[in-house]
């Protein structure tokens, strides 16, 4: 029995949910992102494109494109409770899915044409959540994963393509090999300087020149060409790190700044191992400066999610990274080799009062927000911090690359 893989994406999400807050912002062109100089488009209005604007740009090349475009800088909680809706209506009628971001997932329909008719089944659940949430939503579906995605992105704005079973070579031949996943402008232009423009002409040529061209990576990229893909659905993917970063406004040398910032990141990092009964044992630190040139350094540590052992290590990293005679554009902290476990106490150091206090200041962050309790020092990192889980399988919420 072949497969059936949906592809549910949701079009120009974060524009089209400001446009269901504020209806006045229907038709107009529409940026949302950060709005700083250094700000980036996390999503454009189909109205901005044709002025060449496109997401991941910068936001200030986008408003010089675009003169007559709103701007908006966002939030990432209400956007995550239209995605949460999203989800449940999804949840309640397919078996298998895969939320892979905020606005985007894939489903296993395989062997539900016996009794219902995949796409007919597929296109009722589209117009429920179009009815329901009163977002647009485009679909693919064929026989796997990648030729799905493409099919979406064929298949937008607002609307569904199916590929039958034998026809995912004739559907990709004509399209760029730019619509191909995983072909980033890197990519694509070697593949231009081979004359290599169509994904017919990479059909047509053996894998094994791909290979010598690109690597492991020709080899996956010849595969999904030709319409191979075996890659499953897969619903819950343990996280191995979390981590955060800062991007400035202006590049900054101010040493207090940073470092309630990076105490600031700690505490909420923290916070969040013991939301989500994890320990780190791997802690580093990244600072990009004024030239671009960026510098980390990590940590071995015994397992620990507690502040005030995590806090003066990384404090500790800070210290040798940094560079006083250089501006500091970014800085940013990392938790790695995370297992399942709970605060180890130290019998000779911790004291009653001490845990009772991680207790009651993590009961009032799981009631009122990851912000509502907080050092005095970390009091100016006033956007560090979130209520999302990064451990109960749902993907991040990111506002694309918003200030870097």
């Amino acid at each position: 029995m072949e497969k059936t893989i949906l592809h549910l994406d949701l079009d120009t999400f974060y524009v089209s949910v400001e446009r269901i807050i504020n209806t006045e912002l229907k038709y107009k062109p529409l940026l949302v992102g950060g709005t700083s100089d250094r700000g980036v488009v996390a999503a454009c209005s189909y109205e901005t494109r044709g002025f060449g604007v496109h997401s991941g740009m910068p936001m200030k090349m986008a408003k010089e494109l675009c003169p007559e475009a709103v701007v908006i800088r966002g939030n990432a909680g209400t956007y995550s409770k239209y995605s949460d809706v999203v989800t449940d209506i999804i949840k309640e009628h397919v078996p298998l899915f895969e939320k892979s971001s905020i606005d985007e997932f894939y489903a296993d329909l395989s062997g539900m044409d016996r009794f219902f008719g995949s796409y007919k089944y597929a296109s009722e659940m589209r117009q429920k959540i179009i009815k329901e949430t009163g977002l647009p939503i485009s679909f693919g579906l064929s026989v796997n994963k990648v030729v799905s995605k493409v099919a979406t992105n064929e298949a937008k704005p607002n609307n569904q393509l199916k590929i039958d079973f034998g026809h995912e070579k004739p559907f990709l031949a004509p399209l760029s090999i730019k619509k191909i996943p995983m072909v980033g402008d890197k990519t694509y232009q070697t593949l231009r300087n081979l004359g290599i423009r169509k994904v017919r002409m990479v059909q047509e040529m053996p894998m094994d020149i791909m290979q010598r061209v690109l690597g492991a990576n020709g080899r996956v990229i010849w595969k999904r060409a030709n319409g191979m893909d075996n890659t499953p659905v897969i619903p819950f993917c343990d996280r191995k790190s979390i981590s955060t970063e800062r991007t400035f406004d202006r590049d900054t040398i101010d040493v207090i700044k940073l470092k309630g910032i990076l105490l600031a990141m700690t505490e909420n990092l923290a916070y969040q191992l013991r939301r989500g009964d994890k320990l780190t044992a791997c802690i580093a630190v990244k600072i990009r400066y004024s030239d671009f040139n960026t510098y980390s350094k990590q940590l071995r540590i015994p397992y620990t999610s507690a502040d005030h052992i995590l806090i003066p290590k990384i404090l500790e990293l800070f210290k040798i990274l940094y560079n006083k005679r250089m501006l500091v554009r970014l800085i940013g902290i990392r938790f790695s080799h995370l297992v399942s476990g709970n605060y180890q106490i130290n019998l000779f150091e911790d004291t009653e009062e001490a845990l009772n206090l991680y207790q009651a200041m993590d009961y009032v962050r799981n009631r009122f927000g990851s912000r509502s309790v907080i050092r005095a020092s970390a009091m100016d990192a006033k956007t560090i911090g979130s209520m999302h889980n990064p451990f109960n399988g749902e993907p991040p919420v990111v506002l694309a690359h918003r200030k870097q």
